[in-house]
């Protein structure tokens, strides 16, 4: 038996090609995921361990001790603990060999173009202190040209970004910390190809990197004489633990901890371990779908080649082969199949692996170089995977083909499935259906998205998905005798056939649209639910508001109050409204209180009010939204005493005495309060403008953005949006993650489309004697491909039908989950995209058609019709 399943496996490697296809492609999608896994946590380990070569002991900051920042610059966790007394100290300990003290921040770089030099990587525009030894350079940064930092109006930068931003030596470089844009004269250029980074600083791939002096860095970022981190270097023989008890010693009670460098490596490898977890875990699910859906390829094969065999397994089972080596002969070719396939599917899959890092890095997630790292289990797991799902979709078939009766085999090549079976396959499809739908519609009315919603949501659509599945043959018949009217209409004779074909074998035709199914319903859940959320976050973005232009800084840190006036006086302005923020309480509820100019913001955005009217608003004059108004129990008219601002982290607080003037609907514009800036202002954090609403004179709106820039110092930081541009920038993480999704899923569209391919070729060298006859009696080559080709279209519709009618559906039940973080959200169907969908279901009909049609239409006429 074992020389049997050999020889089929050689005698049918043609039939075979398209599901070893699905194998290799499930299978390297899957060792392309965990080989990228290794990879990207072995460069992050290598940045790491890079950071912490020589530190013995590394004193930071503590977040918990962290002071507010004071001095104009960006804050941050450095303290007066972190001193240059303290690293004085560190250095005269017995067997510290050097101490480095460092400054950690953010700058943002403009280009020679103005615009922000690598404005996707938010949070990877490092800047750190330059520190020479005793030869006047940074062995942490080799000088590529010119030389490091010295001066407060001198800077450095690497390579990549000097060349991007078209920088070179001797030229003024614009840059930002935190508000209004500096300038600084570019001295040094330095490679950080293999940086030594500190543990506090340790960079990634994407971003930029800027270097000043030491002294300039801590005018910028902390205070003179302050540092985030000092890293600690041992002489050769110096126990590590030892000296970090010394050096915690000289530390205060607060404000400060020392860590070896052991402990150090050990928290970023957890750190490394958790960031990259999620992201192979999420790769795997999308290889999983790839993989059953190649599932339902490798079954209708199997199944094929069974009935096509079935006089030989008769012969087989004559002369005394029990039923057992039947079936063990067909998993033996299964797994036969599955290990060459897998073998082929791991070696495609580092070419996956290689690609996926810069892919990603495209999006802006700033991964790290590194070489191709392949442990033992990578390969391993990838040919047990591609091996077990290979036998497991088979092992149905091999049961069959096991049940065969000899005499029975060998008067019929091709049986339709048992009644009984259909039966069965119906009522359980129903239950699952049914059940699925149930919990599907419990999910539609929860309101939040919980865990334990998520978790039933996906129940509910892994089983309505399976009941779906398992009606297919069941469902098959009135669609498809449906779509057949429409090609025997068109078509004629041609479509005729091809309508009998494809209901000739339900179960069949069912596992070939299913897998096309199972692609389509994700693809259009997620295109549903995306666009409805766009949709929202469209409306959120931009209700109640008609001004222009909304400016800001990308940063916490605020407008200055002057920047209302030097907007104003911007030829086309015709109104500039500040907007500023504190907390207010009342009543025992806390909530956000807006505050602006009245008449300028009457100019720039539209309020729904239920009761009285901006105009009502003045000093001491409040108007509340609806929600707090419900929340709060108030209506127009009512005094309350309400706790102004925050007394935490510096803010100021006061209670005032308010009066309710007005009640409006809710808007993203406004938040729960809106009064004045002069009763707000006081008591924000910042003690700044969060933003500046501003409305153009008519006509005057094109153009007017580079004007307010320069007003306002042309700061790389500053955001001066359009509301086109404020509805793009809310949706791009929904695009840049659909794109995403899409490419997943492409996989799983990609093997069903092969899964069409391989059933009609099988099913054209099933039906060599029917092609045979109909050519005999009259049909030519044309009226063949044409049938071929209409059965596949047909095929691929259902598929389409199915899988777009399942995506929605649960699109629409999962929906709600969303309304707690977006309240505008509603499903909203993309008749256009969902038309693409269906429109690639027939182009995918017609050219998963081409090989079979073709081979169909060249058959011989005469050796067709001779009996086998």
């Amino acid at each position: 038996m074992l020389r049997t399943a050999l020889r089929n496996v050689l005698a049918h490697k043609a039939r075979l090609i398209m599901t070893a296809l699905a194998v290799l492609l499930g299978v390297a999608f899957v060792s392309g995921t965990l080989v990228f896994a290794d990879t990207t946590a072995n460069a992050y380990r290598n940045a790491a361990a890079q950071s912490l070569k020589g530190v013995a002991v590394s004193v930071q900051a503590d977040e918990t001790g962290t002071a507010p920042d004071t001095a104009g610059g960006a804050a941050g966790k450095a303290t007066g603990a972190l001193d240059t007394a303290l690293a004085r100290k560190i250095r005269q300990l017995p067997g510290v060999d050097s101490v480095r003290p460092t400054v950690h921040g953010q700058a943002t770089l403009a280009g020679k173009d103005g615009r922000p030099v690598d404005a996707d990587t938010s949070g990877q525009d490092l800047a750190t202190n330059y520190l020479p030894g005793k030869d006047g350079k940074d062995s942490h940064f080799p000088l590529k040209e010119g030389r490091g930092p010295a001066s407060e109006n001198e800077l450095a930068l690497d390579a990549r970004t000097a060349a991007k931003a078209g920088y070179r030596i001797g030229d003024t470089v614009r840059f930002a910390i935190d508000g209004p844009a500096l300038t600084g004269k570019l001295v040094g250029i330095v490679s950080t190809d293999d940086p030594q980074a500190t543990a506090g600083d340790t960079p990634s791939g994407g971003g930029t990197r800027t270097l000043f002096d030491t002294r300039t860095a801590q005018e910028l970022f902390h205070h003179p004489g302050r540092f985030d981190e000092i890293a600690v270097a041992a002489r050769t023989g110096t126990d590590e633990h030892t000296l970090t008890e010394q050096v915690q010693a000289l530390l205060p009670k607060e404000g400060a901890r020392a860590v070896s460098g052991t402990q150090l490596a050990a928290e970023q490898s957890a750190r490394i371990a958790e960031n990259t977890g999620y992201l192979t875990k999420t790769l795997l699910v999308f290889a999983g779908i790839a993989l059953f859906v190649g599932v339902f390829l490798i079954a209708n094969t199997f199944t094929m080649l069974i009935a096509q065999r079935s006089r030989e397994i008769a012969l087989l089972r004559a002369v005394g082969a029990a039923r057992r080596q039947v079936v063990r002969s067909v998993l033996v070719e299964a797994g036969l199949l599955g290990l060459v396939a897998s073998a082929g599917g791991f070696a495609l899959g580092l070419g996956i692996a290689a690609a996926m890092r810069p892919l990603l890095n495209t999006t802006g997630a700033g991964l790290p170089d590194g070489p191709l790292v392949i442990t033992p289990a990578a390969p391993l797991a990838s040919l047990a995977v591609g091996v077990v799902i290979t036998v497991l979709a088979a092992w149905l078939p091999s049961r069959k083909a096991a049940k065969i009766a000899p005499v029975a085999a060998l008067s019929s090549v091709d049986q339709a499935p048992p009644a009984r079976a259909l039966m069965v396959r119906n009522v359980l499809g129903s239950l699952l259906t049914g059940a699925g739908v149930l919990v599907t519609l419990y999910v539609s009315t929860l309101r939040t998205s919980k865990e334990s919603n998520l978790m039933a949501a996906m129940l509910g659509g892994v089983l309505t998905l399976g009941g779906v599945i398992a009606l297919a043959p069941l469902l098959s018949r009135p669609l498809i005798t449906l779509a057949g009217k429409v090609t025997t209409r068109f078509c004629g004779v041609s479509g005729k056939l091809a309508r009998e074909n494809a209901l000739r074998n339900p179960r069949r035709t069912a596992a070939t649209a299913s897998a096309l199914m199972i692609g389509l319903a994700l693809i259009t859940g997620l295109t549903v639910g995306a666009h409805s959320a766009q949709h929202a976050m469209a409306q959120e973005a931009t209700q109640g508001l008609t001004a222009d232009y909304k400016v800001n800084y990308s940063t916490a840190r605020g407008l200055a109050p002057d920047a209302v006036g030097k907007v104003a006086r911007v030829p086309g302005v015709a109104a500039a409204a500040p907007v500023t923020t504190a907390q207010l309480g009342t009543h025992g509820r806390s909530a956000v209180i807006t505050g602006t100019d009245p008449e300028a913001f009457g100019k720039t955005a539209r309020l729904d009010f239920r009761a009285g009217s901006l105009h009502d608003v003045g000093p001491g004059r409040i108007a509340v939204s609806d929600d707090f108004a419900a929340r709060a129990g108030l209506k127009a008219g009512a005094t309350l005493d309400a706790e102004m601002g925050d007394g935490t982290a510096g803010g100021n607080a006061a209670k005032r005495k308010l009066t309710v003037v007005g009640i409006y609907a809710k808007t993203r514009t406004v938040d729960d309060a809106l009064g004045t800036r002069a009763d707000v202002l006081p008591y924000s954090l910042t003690k700044q403008f969060d933003n500046l609403l501003v409305k153009a004179e008519p006509g005057e709106a094109a153009g007017l953005e580079r004007t307010i820039r320069v007003a306002l110092g042309d700061s790389p930081l500053l955001k001066v949006r359009s509301q086109e541009q404020l509805v793009k920038d809310h949706n791009e993480p929904v695009t840049t993650v659909l794109s995403m999704m899409y490419g997943l899923l492409g996989m799983a569209v990609v093997i069903a489309i092969l899964g069409v391919v391989n059933t009609l070729a099988m099913s054209v060298f099933e039906r060599t004697r029917e092609i045979g006859m109909l050519r005999a009696i009259g049909l030519d080559r044309s009226g063949v491909r044409r049938m071929v080709r209409l059965e596949s279209v047909v095929i691929s519709l259902f598929g389409a039908v199915l899988g777009i009618g399942t995506g929605v559906f649960l699109a629409w039940a999962a929906g709600g989950l969303t309304t707690s973080s977006m309240h505008a959200y509603e499903t909203v169907l993309p008749w256009g995209r969902l038309g693409t969908l269906l429109l690639l279901s027939l182009m995918i009909g017609v050219l998963a058609a081409i090989w079979p049609a073709r081979r169909a239409a060249r058959l011989n006429m005469l050796r067709s019709i001779q009996p086998s």
